[in-house]
């Protein structure tokens, strides 16, 4: 990945899909820039039914400002909504690799934060070689944000991701999160209990960044 050398990276994955990974990216990146920071978006691959609403990108571009194409780039958009690889056999185009995907991310020299979005959970299928994990380790991001429904179901999933994403420093972001339901509470108490932080407002989250 080229980027600046000062630019901090944050990589947003999710516990699985439909958890709210690019409502929260998104929201961060404005969250940043009320802040003064410099942010673009990058989607390696992203795939999607077309006519059913804005991609991934679309949503990631109108934070930042940048075009759909920059956050993802045109080859990368696959119309048919499963994991990019399998989008990709299904279509008849090449195979790819998680080498391949970082290595063609680029953002501009004066930005201050590069915010990468993956897709579907950790160990989603994100290339023919590799996941959002591997892309971990291509990328080496100075934090990674873990998005994940507050509700039933959000502690072993939590677990079974942060496990997989072991070396990296990770930041749990329960989305959906309702003050005062008592299930919500209890699920933020038995993680943070487990060593994990949790983050349920985005404003927080930002706060939370070594921004420097």
């Amino acid at each position: 990945m080229r980027r600046p050398s000062t630019a901090l990276l944050v990589l947003i994955t999710g516990t699985g899909t439909e958890v709210g990974k690019t409502w929260v990216a998104a929201r961060l990146a404005t969250a940043l820039q009320t802040r003064g920071r410099r942010v673009a978006a990058r989607k390696p691959a992203q795939s999607f039914t077309p006519g059913a609403g804005a991609t991934d990108a679309e949503v990631l571009a109108a934070a930042t400002g940048e075009r759909p194409e920059e956050v993802c780039l045109p080859h990368r958009w696959y119309e048919v909504a499963m994991a990019p690889p399998m989008a990709a056999d299904l279509l008849g185009r090449p195979p790819f690799t998680i080498t391949e995907l970082a290595s063609e991310l680029r953002v501009p020299d004066d930005i201050d934060v590069v915010v990468v979005e993956g897709v579907g959970g950790v160990r989603s299928p994100l290339a023919h070689d590799g996941d959002t994990v591997a892309l971990a380790r291509a990328l080496a991001p100075d934090a990674v944000v873990l998005v994940a429904d507050a509700g039933l179901g959000v502690i072993n999933a939590v677990l079974l991701s942060t496990a997989a994403l072991d070396g990296w420093p990770v930041r749990v972001v329960l989305n959906r999160f309702e003050a005062g339901d008592g299930l919500h509470e209890a699920n933020r108490r038995w993680l943070e209990q487990a060593g994990i932080a949790t983050a349920h407002d985005v404003d927080d989250l930002a706060d939370q960044l070594p921004l420097g």
